[in-house]
Formats: structure tokens, sequence, C-alpha cells
């Protein structure tokens, strides 16, 4: 039970589709209990706040002409106003970056990622309100058969793309001094659509992220 006085741990998962939760079996979302960010609120338990900010289709720095309000960096300072005061940013996103419409490089997806921390580390927070630590999480590659996907906007390069971001993202998350996680070496996108994680893998990746918070909210 948690006491008046007990600090809550605010939490907030900025992400795309596979931190909103789409099933790659149906397309549809799954509950609350079965998506990692709901997973990681009961791993953590009460003191903890665990702040569900996933969209499909969202990008980090790119205005996608196909899909309204997609774009990370014109939704992030809202969110950080809205869910002060926050503890934590995880940040997931990459994923979208490399859809044909977009010209983007890996480099390019890293340094839309490097935009969203200097953004976290300069916004003018409310009063009573620190800036939040942030934890850069590389997304599952795509998989290698992508073109069987029912998602479309995506070649092969994003294949391709998507497995040299990890390595992009550890050097940002070090020249920032922010947590890192290779999500990929956690979890992978199922079968069924090549892009999305399934109910297992949400499992996985809640209890990682579980295990790196304790540890490092535990140590404070």
């Amino acid at each position: 039970m948690q006491t008046l006085n007990e600090k809550v741990i605010n939490i907030m998962c900025f992400g795309d589709s596979n931190t909103y939760g789409v099933n790659p079996k149906t397309g549809e979302r799954y509950p609350r209990k079965k998506r990692w960010t709901g997973i990681l609120q009961e791993l953590l338990g009460s003191s903890y706040y665990v702040i569900e900010e996933g969209i499909g289709g969202r990008t980090t720095v790119w205005e996608d002409p196909l899909a309204d309000n997609r774009c990370g960096i014109r939704a992030l300072p809202m969110l950080l106003d809205s869910h002060s005061p926050l503890d934590l940013v995880i940040i997931m996103l990459g994923g979208n970056d490399w859809k044909h419409r977009f010209g983007a490089l890996p480099e390019d997806g890293a340094a839309g990622v490097e935009k969203l921390i200097k953004l976290i580390r300069s916004h003018i927070y409310g009063k009573g309100c620190a800036v939040p630590e942030i934890l850069i999480a590389a997304p599952a590659p795509k998989d290698e058969h992508l073109e069987k996907s029912p998602y479309t906007g995506f070649g092969m390069e994003a294949v391709k793309y998507s497995r040299m971001l990890p390595v992009l993202l550890e050097k940002i998350a070090r020249q920032y001094g922010c947590m890192y996680l290779d999500a990929g070496q956690i979890v992978y996108p199922d079968e069924a659509d090549q892009v999305h994680l399934n109910e297992e893998c949400h499992r996985k990746l809640a209890e990682k992220f579980a295990e790196i918070l304790r540890e490092h909210f535990q140590s404070l």
C-alpha cells in the first residue's frame, strides 16, 4: 500500500506501434496487461507510474505526408508538459524512419533520436519539475522477410538500416549520458507481420526494462 509521502517514480514510454501494442496476428491493440508498458507497471508496482505514449507510424523527426500527427519531435514538448513531473523518458523510436518517402539513412534516424534527447534536456519545465533522465532503446530490427509484411512503405533497405541503428544509438547514449538498451538482443518481430512483437516478446521486453529500472532507481 502506497503512503501519502511515498515518492512515485514517473516514467513516460515514448514510442511507436510496438509501444502502442499492435498485435501482429490481428492488427488490433493488445489489452494493457499484455502490452510491455502495462506489464512493466505490474512488475514495478505502485512506487512507479508507467505512462504509455505510443502511436503507430511515429517517426523521430519526420512529417509523414500520408499520416498526420506522427512526428515525434512535434508531439514531445506537449507530452513533457502534460505528464510532468517526469523522472524518466524511455525513447524507443527509429523503426519508421526507413520508409521510402523519407529517404533517410541509418545516421539520420540516429540523429533524429539525438534531437529528441536535446529537446528533453533543453525543455522549459514547470515549477518543481526537474529534467527527466533518458533511456534510449534501440527498436528490434525489421524481419528479413519484410516484403511479406502487410505494412507498406518499407523496402528491403529498412531491414539493413534497422540492424545498423543499435550501434549508432549506443554511441549517442554514451555521448549524452543516457541509459541504453538494445531491444533486438531480447525480442524480435513476429513472422505474422514482420514488424510487431508477439505476447512473449512484450513480456520479455517488460522484464528487461524492469530489471534496468529497479537497479538504477534503487541505487540512487
